[in-house]
């Protein structure tokens, strides 16, 4: 009965997180300037992309709060995936493992872009955005370094922002 109410708690304030890393994910110049594919997957991956930045943040703050906040973000990212899925047509029965998939997807672009933004070299975010925001196509090398300057300083910014901001449910990105 008590998760119930901590789940409510954290609702506001994950629907403020989650609009706001979501609306930043939509920007344009990342479809028309940085050329991420402008597709619904070129927009999972930037939406993972800033839920990425957000999650690392909160995770940082090792606290229970934080920690159930985090949390609150994640479900409900996943929560719209799954009406976005609907909304698409993807069947019922069909819907679960799609969603199994995409966390999988997340948890992994996580850990490649943690172990980038961690070093200072510049090879392994490179890397794991070129795999991951533009999947296979060869991007202009011009791109990758705009959108690996662009995680660094969203990263530092975000590191910066205070807590009790993000308890609030209010980030802010660093303008482009």
């Amino acid at each position: 009965m008590f998760g119930f109410f901590r789940k409510r708690r954290w609702q506001k304030p994950a629907e403020g997180l989650y609009l706001s890393l979501v609306a930043q994910s939509r920007q344009e110049q990342f479809y028309v300037g940085d050329g991420v594919p402008d597709t619904v997957d070129g927009r999972f991956d930037m939406i993972c992309l800033h839920a990425f930045l957000v999650l690392r943040r909160l995770k940082a703050e090792q606290t229970p709060d934080a920690a159930e906040l985090a949390q609150a973000v994640f479900d409900l990212m996943f929560q719209d995936m799954d009406r976005n899925l609907r909304e698409m047509g993807v069947g019922d029965l069909s819907v679960g493992k799609h969603i199994k998939g995409m966390a999988k997807a997340l948890y992994g672009r996580i850990a490649a872009y943690e172990e980038g933004v961690t070093v200072t070299e510049p090879g392994p975010l490179a890397d794991a955005l070129t795999r991951n925001l533009y999947r296979g196509t060869e991007p202009d090398p011009a791109q990758i370094d705009r959108m690996s300057s662009y995680v660094r300083a969203q990263a530092a910014a975000l590191a910066d922002q205070p807590i009790g901001e993000l308890i609030a449910g209010k980030v802010s990105f660093r303008a482009r």
